[in-house]
């Protein structure tokens, strides 16, 4: 089986890994709000890319509050304006996200960026929305718990109460995917932005169960992209946007 995660836009380089016939394993963000790299992105769309520069950089710089209210002059008096050009966007991409994954069997758990009900709205006939169930993949028993990081109070969040639930309703599994991280520092910090992003619940899902593989995504450029967790080996399944490579799962 091939995975994927942080897809951000990456529709066609999709389809190609999707067009292999393999079972694909997808973990969360298919959209992209905006690229730190190129500064591309639905934010770009909206807003233009001198904003973004603007607006990334007090990000990157921890200047948060500088950032919130940027945001708050730039959007004051538009906010049904941008809104409605968002949904557009977001609109286009999970079609877009539908036409790359068409005729795959493929497995799909949602992110941060994304909006879930409206991801699962749009899978095509072969690819299904997985989020707290375990579902058996070529003989291997695969528990999927979609979410990502609270912090930003957007709906493909979710906090770590609502993530030990889910967790616990897996029970033992072969292999767990996750959008998020567990808290391990090597795993969960970008080396680049800074940022730090962990689920203790996950960590503490692998300690008690101790699952074969843990793969996951969501931070773009950790410190290490494999890690041992007791019998555990995690991994992170890649920046696919930036990679256009799946991970092949290797017994």
């Amino acid at each position: 089986m091939l995975l994927v995660s942080d897809v951000h836009g990456a529709f066609d380089d999709l389809a190609r890994v999707a067009g292999q016939g393999e079972p694909l394993l997808v973990l969360g963000d298919f959209l992209n709000f905006v690229d730190y790299r190129t500064m591309e992105g639905m934010l770009a769309d909206v807003a233009g890319r001198d904003f973004v520069v603007r607006l990334t950089g007090l990000r990157e710089r921890a200047e948060h509050q500088a950032a919130r209210r940027l945001w708050a002059e730039f959007s004051s008096g538009r906010e049904e304006e941008i809104r409605s050009r968002y949904d557009d966007l977001i609109r286009s991409d999970y079609e877009r996200m539908a036409a790359a994954l068409m005729g795959s069997e493929s497995y799909v758990i949602y992110g941060n960026v994304d909006r879930p009900d409206q991801l699962r709205a749009h899978l095509p006939e072969g690819s299904r929305f997985v989020d707290g169930e375990v579902v058996e993949i070529a003989g291997i028993r695969v528990g999927f718990a979609g979410g990502g990081i609270a912090s930003l109070g957007v709906p493909g969040e979710i906090d770590e109460g609502d993530m030990a639930h889910k967790l616990a309703g897996l029970g033992p599994v072969d292999m767990l995917c996750t959008h998020v991280a567990p808290a391990v520092r090597p795993l969960s910090r970008d080396v680049v932005g800074g940022r730090l992003k962990e689920s203790p619940s996950v960590l503490a899902y692998l300690m008690e169960h101790s699952p074969r593989w843990h793969y996951f995504g969501d931070i773009h450029q950790p410190q290490a992209t494999s890690w041992r967790v007791g019998d555990t080996r995690c991994t992170n399944v890649g920046y696919f946007r930036a990679t256009r490579r799946p991970v092949r799962h290797a017994p």
